[in-house]
């Protein structure tokens, strides 16, 4: 995509948030959905905080960080996974952070934040800390997901800070920075097998200037398989369709949904299959 082209669709997109405005300034425990900053340096970064109905203060929740695919925005991935519905029906906090310009600097992509040089890493520290220290967020029940960029930014957060989630899902994303995570992680993908920005068998590009390709979707999972010292993705994924197989039942589970001539899309399913993939990840230890 040109750059001319790339900046109509993030003013297309601030329009939208413009025209659509969330309440803001609220208590950050009030249930519902409100817009807050962080100011990071020289930046103020935007997330949305989603609190589930009957939330009390001082009780911390488990907390679901989502990001938002790449030149999209957090109202856009709210829409698109209806996490909402999940997080009030099952009891978690969500937080949709926000990219810069709409990216995230995921390693090897993507586009504005990695030119940028942007700390996405600090941000989403920043963000966990303050949902923790304001007892919105259980510190051992952090667990995070995310779309295309999004998706690979919850994979770089995994292999550089696994000791602080319980868990990752990445929906249509891609590993794109080298990984030596400190301790092993629970995994679950869903991609689509004629995904045509992320490549379900690897090759393209992984952005506009990176021509390195990506790794295909199958040996990410043989690696999180191998860094979690599991047994084959051989086992149907209960309550999944057909296409969804891990590593049989136990603490720490690798698991892929493949969709059979799936695009660049997040399932339908896959936001009730990632709440409960969550709710039946082990705490983190006491510190």
């Amino acid at each position: 995509m040109k750059i001319a082209a790339r900046a109509a669709t993030i003013v297309a997109l601030l329009a939208a948030l413009v025209a659509h405005p969330l309440p803001a300034g609220a208590s950050e425990d009030a249930p519902g959905t409100t817009k807050h900053t962080i100011a990071m340096g020289d930046w103020d970064r935007p997330y949305l905080l989603h609190v589930p109905p009957g939330a009390k203060a001082g009780r911390p929740l488990p907390l679901i960080v989502v990001m938002h695919g790449g030149l999209n925005d957090p109202e856009y991935v709210r829409r698109q996974s209806g996490l909402d519905k999940v997080a009030d029906e099952q009891g978690y906090v969500l937080a949709y952070p926000e990219g810069f310009l709409g990216t995230w600097n995921a390693g090897a992509c993507c586009s504005f934040a990695r030119w940028a040089g942007i700390d996405d890493m600090a941000f989403l520290d920043t963000l966990i800390d303050t949902l923790v220290k304001q007892g919105i967020a259980d510190r051992r029940r952090v667990f995070m997901t995310g779309f295309s960029n999004g998706g690979g930014m919850a994979y770089r957060y995994a292999c550089q800070r696994a000791d602080r989630l319980a868990g990752i899902a990445v929906v249509s994303g891609a590993l794109a920075i080298g990984c030596t995570p400190s301790k092993p992680m629970s995994v679950l993908a869903f991609h689509g097998t004629w995904d045509p920005s992320v490549p379900y068998t690897g090759g393209g590009d992984m952005d506009a200037d990176v021509h390195f390709p990506f790794i295909a979707v199958q040996v990410v999972m043989e690696f999180w398989r191998w860094v979690d010292g599991l047994g084959p993705l051989s086992w149907p994924v209960p309550g999944g369709p057909e296409g969804c197989v891990g590593t049989g039942p136990g603490r720490l589970v690798v698991a892929l949904c493949t969709e059979q001539r799936g695009g660049h899309e997040w399932p339908p399913y896959a936001s009730e299959m990632i709440g409960r993939f969550f709710a039946e990840r082990p705490s983190l230890p006491k510190s």
